[in-house]
């Protein structure tokens, strides 16, 4: 992505990304003083800060590791991250409602970009609290980013909440620039960012993982708009979206959007250093535009964001209860120990019941 050359122009100075995870650690030599405050939305709350899973602090330093002695560097070291975490407890907490309430959270505490590394499936109706949430953060002009899952391989079912309208889910590419064989597809994919072998800090012991996954892919589209959004600050969410779709990187001859690549894969070098994209008018989301005439959200603002996306559904159990299976989309391959390599899954799940909205 030629950061270094970026970097000279924006590093995200000045604009909060909300990681709405299984919270971020803050004490990692890369991570001090890049992380606000933050919350524990769940109703068992054990602190934004602590992180027993280590997923959400890997995906904070992807976004804004600044590489302090020998840490990870992340592609905008100049932002800071704003740590929303949001585990539910299978007995206390509902996850629409606890999804919604982080994207408040985020929308509220001025998180010019929202990161959402984490999925789950269940009935459409289940989520009409996040949705509702969602219209309300791009109201508040927030952009809301959200791994696609890493089900492309088993089912490919859509998933929640990248499905959601007005969510700009993102897939992964490999290093040949082709959708991962993992990473689901679908008209729920706006754009794509690299996701394979990624460094980030083992979740489960010491030493550093090369990983994989929608999460990590979401990252690095959130760092990018973070990037972009530095050197345009008076740009609202639908312009920055539409530079990122404009510049984004696309087959020669392919028809876009694609259900594997989206608009195509993150390119924020070419906004900031070759000054390409044409933000265009600051009340139009270039996703709904081109998904007309798809419904929009039901709250309306001057710079409010929708992409007119079906919801991700599933048939709910027989006993009428459904149940969501809470993802981190990252999938960890080899754990890299001084002279010895051996091998880990850096894939988490916490299950939540709740009973189906009418």
């Amino acid at each position: 992505m030629q950061a270094e050359q970026m970097w000279k122009v924006s590093r995200g100075e000045g604009v909060t990304v909300a990681v709405i995870d299984t919270g971020v650690d803050g004490s990692l030599p890369e991570l001090r003083g890049q992380v606000l405050e933050g919350t524990d939305v769940s109703n068992k709350p054990t602190g934004a800060h602590v992180d027993s899973e280590g997923h959400g602090t890997n995906i904070a330093t992807l976004i804004a590791g600044t590489g302090v002695d020998g840490g990870i560097q992340g592609l905008a070291p100049g932002a800071k991250i704003l740590p929303v975490k949001a585990v539910p407890d299978s007995q206390a907490d509902a996850v629409d409602a606890l999804m919604a309430r982080s994207i408040r959270y985020a929308a509220d505490h001025q998180a010019r970009v929202i990161n959402i590394s984490l999925a789950g499936d269940g009935d459409a109706v289940q989520y009409a609290n996040t949705q509702t949430a969602v219209d309300y953060a791009l109201g508040k002009g927030s952009l809301i980013f959200a791994g696609s899952g890493n089900g492309g391989d088993k089912g490919n079912q859509p998933e929640f909440p990248s499905s959601l309208r007005g969510v700009v889910g993102v897939g992964a590419i490999d290093r040949q620039g082709k959708a991962a064989k993992f990473s689901t597809y679908g008209n729920q994919v706006g754009l794509v960012a690299f996701g394979e072998e990624i460094v980030a800090h083992c979740e489960k012991g010491p030493g550093y993982c090369i990983g994989r996954g929608t999460s990590q892919a979401t990252a690095i589209a959130s760092a990018s708009a973070a990037l972009i959004w530095a050197k345009h600050p008076d740009w609202t969410n639908n312009q920055v979206l539409r530079v990122m779709m404009e510049t984004a990187g696309k087959p020669a001859g392919a028809k876009m959007p694609s259900k594997y690549l989206g608009y195509g894969s993150v390119r924020p070098r070419k906004v900031l250093v070759d000054g390409e994209g044409d933000p265009g008018p600051a009340d139009v989301n270039p996703l709904l535009a081109a998904n007309a005439p798809k419904p929009s959200p039901s709250v309306s603002a001057p710079n409010s964001s929708s992409a007119g996306k079906p919801i991700a559904a599933e048939p709910a159990t027989d006993d009428g209860i459904g149940t969501i299976a809470w993802v981190a989309l990252g999938a960890g391959a080899a754990v890299i120990l001084a002279a010895a390599v051996g091998f880990g899954v850096m894939r988490r799940r916490a299950k939540a019941t709740y009973p189906n909205q009418p």
